[in-house]
């Protein structure tokens, strides 16, 4: 997993999935959700499928899988899975694996969910831009730091430049090198 230093901070893959805490107790605003519990070692969502459903940990612990990488472990109550794949119809960006016995929330029509909870929608919006607002700043320290190079990083120029301006309705994840978004 990795670990910046930055002007604000120490920040870590994990902390990008975690619920700013101001908000009430996420798991109050999924009462009535049916539940699911999934044991050390279950799939919860796999890369490249699609569940249609949205996730929210109630308790327990899962690790976020990009092709074989680890790229964060989580525990916090209230994390969201599978908003991305729902938001914007694509299949899941990665698999999410329980790592101890896990229970989660389901929610099976999570559009109709996040639009009738604001309060739901508005914390997974502020996680959304929390996310988007580390991998930027973590471009721009990569082109700090790559400056003057040639080699492939010189593309964070063009990584940044879509990440801060609107993207085409018709934008695909992956790169001319891998077309496929998942790491092999």
């Amino acid at each position: 997993m990795g670990v910046r230093v930055g002007k604000r901070g120490l920040t870590t893959a994990q902390e990008i999935f975690k619920l700013p805490s101001a908000m009430s107790d996420p798991t109050d605003l999924c009462a009535g959700l049916p539940e699911r519990t999934f044991h050390a070692g279950d799939i919860i969502l796999d890369e490249g499928a699609r569940a249609g459903v949205l996730y929210v940990l109630a308790g327990g612990a899962v690790e976020v899988l990009k092709g074989d990488l680890q790229i964060a472990t989580v525990d916090t109550p209230g994390a969201f899975f599978g908003e991305v794949s729902v938001l914007l119809d694509l299949p899941h960006m990665a698999t999410v694996r329980a790592l101890s016995e896990a229970r989660l929330f389901v929610v099976a029509d999570p559009l109709a969910f996040l639009e009738s909870r604001p309060a739901v929608a508005l914390r997974l919006a502020r996680l959304l831009a929390k996310r988007l607002n580390s991998v930027t700043t973590y471009l721009v320290d990569l082109k700090r730091q790559f400056e003057g190079h040639e080699s492939h990083l010189s593309m964070v120029d063009e990584v940044l430049e879509t990440l801060v301006h609107h993207q085409p309705a018709g934008s695909t994840p992956g790169s001319d090198r891998h077309p496929d978004p998942k790491i092999e």
